[in-house]
Parts: structure tokens; C-alpha cells; sequence
């Protein structure tokens, strides 16, 4: 099989995690005997310090022309901490997901039996957990018109919005993952206080009526923050908006015991995306002691998803559970003789090709 991937390390650690993912690709190239052609592209602040545009017109048309997108992170201090900075690199990740049409960011929250005491959580209540959340990304508060600030500069707002088609292709999408699995779905939302989400708890219900065998049940934002935390095991798939799933995946990361574990996909009407959810790490850049697993693990996620090669995928993760097994792992995951970013990605290679 011939894969065409785009390839955007983007800012911080993004560089040092991707050129790992890469060696699990060849890896498995050279395995199963799959033709591999990668092109790299700007993004985020390096595309900024390069032409001025976080998303560069010769970026979009690389990832639309590309059978999946390999993306690490966005975001540099230098404009994280300018108030004022009129181009910043996070406006690329929301245009790469407007013009690419990806509406849905898949999120997979499981555990590893060798790193359970890693976790903050204790052990009774994440043993198990295997929970999957979609969220919404190209509606919400982050795409919200009007926005902005009053003339004196004292007020700022924002709006948010969602339309029947954006609620229900998000939750048709969930319920599909959902029958794949145990067939229970929640939908979070805050239907007490917005409008939007009451509008999201009535298609929500109207596309349950689709699925007969599908246990669909709602919950407040609020509940489900302290459940994710409390009683992780009891979810199955989770559905919710822009940034109510912001916040959610990046609290259910803890329970893995390191954010640098969690890949994700982004799925829409174009090119796919695969990225892990760390972010861009600026303090680790260069240092060569970022956790690659993450995305390592997104790829495995784009050969099952995009690829549709369920072999391949496994190979991976089953490589990636093994350097955890064995405390090939970096520093976020063992107090005593860590490996570095490069050292894990060579094993896990390695282990591949065996």
C-alpha cells in the first residue's frame, strides 16, 4: 500500500516527538511492506517566523492533498505571554481545522496496567478505565461571532453558537464509536444555563431515536469533571462541544498518570489529523527528554482509522506497551534512569520490525 502523510512538527517539542512517529512508520513500512511518501509542512510559530501565516496557504494545500496529516503541537512563550500579539500561533490550529473540515477530535482515555501507580488517582478506581471522548471542533466559543473588545478596551466578548447540522453530525459520529464498543453514549452539556446546550439535548435525543440499541444519557459539565476524576470506569463514549471537551481530555489525562500518553484524531470532510494532546512543552524543546508516546500512539490511531490497517496499528501499541512494561520510558513516566525521546522512538522501531 502507497501512504502519502503530511508531516507537521509545528513548535516546542513538536520536532523531537514527530521524528519518532516517523520511525514507527518506517517501522512499519518495512514490516507489512507499505511504501511511505512524507512531506513537511509549516505550522504555528515557525510558520510565523517564516511568512507571517500560522497556517500557510502551501500548508493547507499539502495536508488537502495528503492521505493523513502527522501533526505535533502549536505554541511559543513569546506570544503566549504578548496580550497583544495580533498573529498567534494557536490561530493556525483553529484555521488547519476550519479549512481542513475537521469537526471531531477523538480522544481515547485507557490505562496501563505497568504505569497504574503513576497516576495520581488511586489504583481501585482507574483499573480498566477504556473511555473514549468526541469533541466537537470547529463550533462553539472558539469560532464564535461577534467577538472581541469594546473600544475602550475594558470589556471583551465572545459568543457561542451551534446549529442543528454541527450538533447532530458530532453526535451521530459519537453514537457510531459508541455501537463499535458497549453502546452507552453521555452527552455533556450545561442545559441548565445555555441555550446552546438545550438546543444540544434535543437533536442529541432525536438522533438516539436512530440507534434503538444505544443507551444514550446527559450530563452536566460540571458532574462530569468530578465523575471523570471519581468513577472514570463508568464511561464508554463521551460527546460533547469545543471547549467543554478542551477542558474534559486534558483532566482525563491524569489518569493515565502523563499527559505525553494520550493521542487523538481529528476527523472531517478532508485529511485527518493525528496529533497526541501534550501541546508544545517549550520548556523540554531541545532537551531530548519529551515523552514520544503519544505520538507514537497517534499514529498507531491514523493506520487503524484512516488506513483501516488494524494489523499495523496493533504492532504499535503492543510495541509501545512493551517499553512501558520494561521501563523504556522517559523521564514523566520513571524517577531512576530515563531514556531519552530518541532512545525510546529507536526502541519501539526496533521492537516493531521484530
Amino acid at each position: 500500500m502507497k501512504l502519502k502523510i503530511a508531516v507537521l512538527p509545528g513548535d516546542g517539542i513538536g520536532p523531537e516527538i514527530i521524528e519518532q512517529g516517523i520511525k514507527a512508520c518506517k517501522a512499519i513500512g518495512k514490516r507489512f511492506n507499505h511504501e511511505m511518501e512524507f512531506n513537511w509542512g509549516l505550522v504555528g510559530a515557525a510558520a510565523i517566523d517564516d511568512c507571517g501565516n500560522p497556517f500557510p496557504d502551501e500548508t493547507f494545500e499539502l495536508c488537502r492533498n495528503s492521505d493523513a496529516v502527522l501533526f505535533g503541537a502549536i505554541g511559543d512563550p513569546k506570544y503566549d505571554n504578548d496580550p497583544k500579539a495580533k498573529v498567534r500561533p494557536e490561530q493556525g490550529l483553529l484555521a488547519m481545522r476550519k479549512k481542513l473540515g475537521l469537526y471531531a477530535n477523538v480522544r481515547p482515555v485507557t490505562t496501563f496496567p505497568s504505569l497504574i501507580d503513576k497516576s495520581p488517582i488511586r489504583r481501585h478506581l482507574i483499573e480498566g478505565v477504556d473511555f473514549m471522548v468526541i469533541r466537537e471542533l470547529t463550533g462553539g466559543l472558539y469560532f464564535g461571532k461577534p467577538q472581541g473588545r469594546s473600544e475602550d478596551g475594558n470589556t471583551a466578548y465572545d459568543s457561542l453558537s451551534y446549529s442543528r447540522y454541527e450538533i447532530e453530525r458530532i453526535v451521530r459520529l459519537a453514537a457510531d464509536f459508541a455501537m463499535q464498543r458497549d453502546k452507552r453514549l453521555t452527552v455533556v452539556d450545561k442545559a441548565n444555563v445555555l441555550a446552546s446546550s438545550r438546543l444540544w439535548r434535543e437533536v442529541s435525543a432525536d438522533v438516539a431515536k436512530e440507534y434503538p440499541k444505544l443507551k444514550m444519557d446527559f450530563m452536566f459539565v460540571d458532574n462530569a469533571a468530578m465523575q471523570i476524576i471519581q468513577f472514570p470506569a463508568k464511561f464508554d463514549v463521551m460527546v460533547t462541544e469545543n471547549l467543554f471537551g478542551d477542558i474534559l481530555t486534558d483532566e482525563a489525562s491524569v489518569i493515565t498518570g502523563s499527559m505525553g500518553l494520550l493521542p487523538s484524531a481529528s476527523i472531517g470532510k478532508h485529511t485527518s489529523v493525528f496529533e497526541p494532546i501534550h501541546g508544545s512543552y517549550p520548556q523540554a524543546k531541545g532537551k531530548n527528554i519529551a515523552n514520544p508516546l503519544a505520538t507514537i500512539l497517534s499514529v498507531a490511531m491514523m493506520f487503524e482509522y484512516e488506513f483501516k490497517l488494524f494489523d499495523e496499528a496493533n504492532a504499535i501499541r503492543e510495541a509501545v506497551k512493551k517499553s512501558m512494561a520494561e521501563n523504556y520510558v522517559t523521564e514523566d513516566l520513571i524517577a531512576g534512569n530515563p531514556r531519552s525521546t530518541s532512545e525510546v522512538g529507536d526502541w519501539i522501531a526496533a521492537e516493531i520490525l521484530k
